[in-house]
């Protein structure tokens, strides 16, 4: 496959509330030139709110992408967008969104509003959800901030636009409270492994991410996406496919332990798992980028503290000397890390509704 590589790591820490360790995490991530790290979230289990350690890593690092988990089941959409939002201000335009949705009984008892749903039509949910997130980003069009001292005037009205919604277990009526973000849209991130949300992110995503054990397997989803993108009216081209493995390079130096690396990992019960050295996982990375079935990869490492330090070390600047990753960033914001182009306001396009 042509290009560089596009890398992504996560930075889990089950039950850690120490902002510092992220930030920690984060900057050294930033310095390997990864496009961006993701921060699990849920509301099955106690932890630090994501999208709050995010916001606090922001100010901390420059240039790579901050991509938290936030479900939108449970959730106001309209909360969902302009916070959001507000992460993409705050890191000034670095800011992505993983899309999840919360399917258990305990979770929905969280709130007491309603009970669990079936998977398909939390799924259904989340692409409106989705899709309105996008419509309130872009009611505000560039622009729409006028903050002419002299004549008084903050807002241009004409430039300021209501969505009007109305999805199946809701509407929004908007616009927005929180101007349109600096990248336009904040990147919108799926896991598009199984079922139902195959097809949201086919339909929304700008990054889907594959949890696949083989390059045939890898291929496959990848086709699939590529189809539904273009089924959905979307340039398949501008979704980026990347295949999360997690990783255990607790092995040092050594070679990957026999059915971890060379034409695949194993596969386990939380996803496909590589275990060995910095230099097989390289090799394998590269292998699977060179046959064509992924734009890249979303690493999660089994101890972060460790295994980040050496994908940085050993794993990216192996990638780097063969020319299959960069070396800086060639621009400010996640879109630009990632080759996507700048959405102009639909409102602004299509007059839209004021």
């Amino acid at each position: 496959m042509s290009g560089l590589l596009h890398l992504a790591a996560a930075l889990d820490r089950p039950g850690s509330f120490d902002a510092a360790c992220y930030v920690e995490l984060a900057q050294l991530a930033e310095r390997g030139g990864f496009d961006f790290v993701t921060l699990d979230d849920s509301f099955a289990r106690p932890g630090p709110d994501a999208l709050a350690v995010l916001s606090r890593v922001a100010p901390a690092t420059r240039r790579i992408g901050l991509v938290p988990t936030v479900s939108t089941t449970h959730t106001e959409p309209f909360r969902i967008q302009a916070a959001v939002a507000t992460l993409d201000w705050a890191s000034r335009g670095r800011a992505g969104w993983r899309i999840d949705v919360s399917t258990t009984e305990g979770e929905a008892r969280l709130f007491g509003r309603r009970h669990a749903g079936p998977v398909d039509a939390l799924w259904q949910e989340a692409g409106e959800v989705a899709d309105v997130a996008a419509r309130l980003w872009d009611s505000w069009e560039d622009g729409a901030e006028i903050r002419d001292v002299p004549s008084g005037r903050f807002l241009d009205r004409d430039r300021l636009h209501h969505v009007d919604f109305t999805g199946t277990g809701f509407s929004v009526k908007g616009p927005s409270t929180v101007s349109r973000p600096p990248q336009g849209h904040p990147v919108r991130v799926v896991d598009a492994t199984e079922g139902r949300a195959r097809s949201i992110a086919a339909r929304y995503a700008d990054v889907a991410l594959v949890r696949a054990a083989s390059p045939a397997q890898a291929a496959a989803v990848r086709r699939q996406l590529h189809e539904g993108a273009a089924g959905s009216g979307r340039n398949p081209g501008a979704l980026r496919v990347l295949v999360s493995l997690i990783v255990d390079l607790g092995a040092g130096e050594h070679a990957a332990e026999p059915g971890h690396g060379g034409g695949g990992p194993r596969a386990s019960a939380q996803g496909p798992l590589y275990r060995g050295g910095p230099v097989d996982l390289a090799e394998l990375i590269a292998a699977w980028h060179a046959q064509g079935v992924t734009d890249g990869f979303h690493l999660i490492p089994v101890e972060p503290g460790r295994d980040l330090e050496r994908l940085v070390n050993g794993t990216v600047a192996l990638l780097q000397h063969r020319g299959l990753f960069r070396t800086f960033y060639p621009g400010s914001t996640l879109r630009e890390h990632l080759g996507l182009s700048r959405p102009v306001s639909q409102y602004a396009v299509t007059g839209g509704t004021s």
